[in-house]
């Protein structure tokens, strides 16, 4: 029955009536709060059997506020809030609290996932030649707004600011290069990559970017490798080269520097033994002028006792003297079938008076040359 059915007032009427009224205060409640309470409850139904459809409207929209302000931003992802379509703050990951739809929305950015872009494009060299080069990026997200709002499609903006880095790179270089030296070619792209990403504001960052194969098209590919085949041999050749150098030089110089050495060597032994013996005619120079027919027989005497002490002297007749050098070492077969000569033959054959000239050829009594 209604609480408000005609005929029944509060004071006669059942307990029931003032059950299903809720705005009648309640004895015993102590108003304040649980009279507000009772006011929500008798609004959704309460009390009663069924309830009303407003009830379950009421709990489905605390619900919905409930789930719709808290936003939970995974580890991998960064949070962009919009507050009324404007940009207003970044999310780290966690757990995380905003104002409901529509004030605020978040769009969560995979800002850790590494993306990869590749291709297979021809290119034409600097020398006019056309290769196939394939192409491998591999870039992430490094600022959230940017890469959201900075540019319409900031994927697509990669993928085109790749080809063109690399066709201006390639473009640049010969066909050699292209083929054997891709590495110095791939660090300058990414490079020039980069430089055009953040200028576009993009908000990526590329991480890689590789040119793992050139190849020349398939209509000249058998002449390409024979320049390839003739390459290599070009590079062996230059090895063996370098390997043959770095083993003769050395053994050159040493011999060089013994060379050297020797030469040096000489010069300080001729230059000491000059010196003496300008030394020894200086001496001897001083001790003729004190004594000269004293030293004049001394030098006779010594230069007798060298040449008798390394040849061997046949005894001819008379006074005449026969010296015939010999060999150090010589067998004694060798030797003439005449006696040799003893000091005592010999002594009066070398006397001479100290005035004579005993030059070689000379006659020593008469100072004439000899034969004359």
């Amino acid at each position: 029955m209604a609480w408000n059915t005609p005929g029944k007032n509060d004071d006669g009427g059942s307990g029931r009536d003032r059950r299903n009224n809720p705005w009648k205060p309640r004895r015993g409640n102590g108003g304040g709060l649980g009279d507000l309470f009772d006011n929500f409850r008798g609004m959704f139904g309460g009390g009663g059997g069924g309830g009303s459809p407003l009830r379950w409207i009421g709990l489905a929209l605390v619900l919905w506020l409930a789930f719709n302000c808290f936003v939970l931003v995974a580890e991998q992802q960064r949070g962009v809030v919009l507050r009324f379509g404007q940009f207003s703050r970044i999310l780290d990951p966690g757990p995380h609290f905003k104002l409901p739809w529509p004030v605020e929305r978040v769009t969560k950015v995979a800002a850790t996932q590494i993306k990869t872009f590749s291709d297979n494009v021809p290119i034409l060299t600097s020398d006019e030649n056309i290769v196939q080069v394939e192409i491998n990026v591999q870039y992430r997200v490094n600022d959230a707004q940017k890469y959201l709002f900075g540019t319409r499609d900031a994927d697509q903006m990669l993928q085109q600011a790749v080809l063109s880095t690399v066709r201006e790179q390639v473009g640049r270089s010969d066909l050699d290069t292209v083929l054997g030296a891709r590495e110095a070619l791939a660090v300058s792209a990414r490079q020039m990559l980069q430089k055009s990403l953040d200028a576009y504001r993009t908000g990526l960052v590329v991480t890689e970017l590789n040119l793992p194969n050139a190849r020349p098209p398939e209509e000249v590919k058998p002449a390409f490798d024979d320049v390839n085949s003739a390459q290599q041999d070009k590079d062996r050749l230059i090895s063996e080269a370098r390997a043959y150098a770095a083993k003769v030089v050395p053994e050159a110089r040493g011999q060089a520097a013994r060379v050297r050495t020797v030469s040096e060597g000489y010069k300080t032994a001729a230059i000491a033994r000059a010196t003496g013996d300008a030394e020894r005619f200086s001496l001897l120079l001083d001790q003729y002028r004190n004594a000269p027919e004293v030293t004049r027989k001394r030098l006779w005497l010594e230069t007798v006792q060298e040449v008798l002490a390394d040849n061997r002297t046949i005894v001819g007749d008379g006074r005449q003297l026969i010296y015939v050098p010999m060999a150090k070492g010589s067998t004694a077969s060798a030797a003439p079938t005449q006696p040799l000569l003893t000091p005592d033959m010999v002594a009066p054959t070398v006397t001479a008076d100290p005035g004579d000239d005993i030059r070689p050829g000379r006659n020593p009594r008469s100072g004439e040359e000899a034969g004359r």
